[in-house]
């Protein structure tokens, strides 16, 4: 298998996607199906998801959960509660993983991990997004004064707690300003909600 040649062209597309290739991208590089499955089962690759596949012999996925939906699901922004554990603003640990698609999307497919969808139109979808490198994957995930807003937002769905809890944190440990947070509350139509519990901090 080392010296097929297609085997070397897999290996090297991987390598130059940092480890992980959706099954539409390998063929784009050229590789054949046949070679994908072979070393699959030679135990080169290991298949994280149906239809996403990684080099075995990378260290374990820090973030499985998130990595995999972003591959699967490459619209999605990370959000709301899962948002809040990767920027450290809950001592909650999401039992699933919340994400923001743009209206109108339909519901992602996905056996494995369980998916919270928010579906978020204009700019409450597109502010606020940032961009991270996690286990060499590329995850869009909301900023932490815009997931503190769109807490807010769905404060009925979460409880008000969380969003409070959210925002102490936030404050206490500078993961953004005042001001900031205000602008995601204003995008997000919240600022009025927001703000006596802003000022009660400060």
């Amino acid at each position: 298998m080392k010296q097929n040649p297609q085997a070397v062209r897999l290996r090297a597309a991987f390598r130059r996607a940092g480890g992980v290739l959706r099954t539409a991208q390998a063929l784009r590089a050229g590789v054949h199906p046949r070679d994908l499955y072979a070393l699959r089962d030679a135990g080169v690759l290991e298949q994280i998801s149906r239809g996403v596949y990684r080099l075995a012999d990378l260290p374990p996925f820090a973030d499985p959960d998130l990595v995999t939906v972003v591959l699967r699901v490459p619209k999605a922004v990370i959000a709301l509660v899962s948002a809040l554990h990767f920027h450290g603003l809950t001592t909650e640990i999401p039992h699933e993983v919340s994400v923001a698609l743009p209206q109108g999307t339909s519901r992602p497919r996905l056996d494995w991990p369980r998916l919270r969808v928010y579906w978020l139109s204009g700019a409450m979808f597109t502010s606020g997004i940032e961009t991270h490198q996690r286990d060499g994957v590329r995850l869009r995930v909301y900023g932490a004064a815009k997931t503190v807003a769109d807490c807010f937002k769905f404060r009925n769905r979460l409880g008000i707690q969380v969003a409070v809890e959210a925002l102490r944190t936030g404050i206490e440990e500078r993961k953004f300003t005042p001001a900031e947070l205000l602008r995601a509350a204003r995008t997000c139509r919240v600022g009025r909600i927001v703000r006596p519990y802003l000022e009660a901090l400060q």
